[in-house]
């Protein structure tokens, strides 16, 4: 199976490259969640659907519904970190349905967990935008050849106001080196 509605191809094996990615950055955030939301299971479920899929499974409607549980429960997280790590947790089960789609917005499913780290780490470090750089370096380093091709598919992130889009921008820019 690839997917080949949209301006290119991405083969099942890309699409679990971009959900490991995503799923390597959700998993170092969700005790951030579950810290601030012990009885909230929706974004762990989220995390072993993305992983599910990343060890091989078929994608299924369990990463779209766990998804949105996720982003769900970010909705009505407590702090920013909280919410930022629910997003997360929910960006890696999407990450199985990354659309092969030329857009800016793409992006996001692929870097937007990492960001969401660096921004996290940021917030941990009393705002010090150090402690951003230096997840963005580690999500650089992290990121293997083939994620890279699969990004350079798609326009740069979009340029957004907020502190993790600014993020998102640092780590999309490079990966392009």
């Amino acid at each position: 199976m690839t997917t080949t509605a949209g301006d290119f191809e991405l083969t099942p094996d890309e699409l679990r490259v971009v959900a490991r990615y995503a799923a390597d950055a959700a998993a170092a955030l969700l005790p951030v969640f579950e810290a601030a939301c012990p009885d909230d299971p929706r974004p762990r479920r989220a995390l072993d659907a993305a992983r599910t899929f990343v060890d091989g499974a078929p994608r299924t409607m369990l990463q779209r519904v766990t998804a949105l549980d996720a982003h769900r429960a970010a909705a009505t997280a407590p702090s920013e970190s909280a919410r930022l790590a629910a997003q997360a947790a929910g960006d890696a089960a999407a990450a199985a349905y990354l659309h092969p789609i030329a857009k800016a917005h793409q992006v996001g499913h692929i870097l937007r967990a990492a960001a969401s780290a660096a921004r996290i780490a940021e917030l941990a470090a009393d705002h010090d935008p150090a402690a951003a750089a230096a997840a963005v370096e580690a999500a650089r380093a992290r990121a293997t050849p083939a994620l890279v091709a699969v990004l350079l598919r798609y326009p740069p992130a979009p340029i957004g106001r907020s502190r993790q889009a600014a993020l998102m921008s640092a780590l999309d820019a490079a990966l392009r080196g």
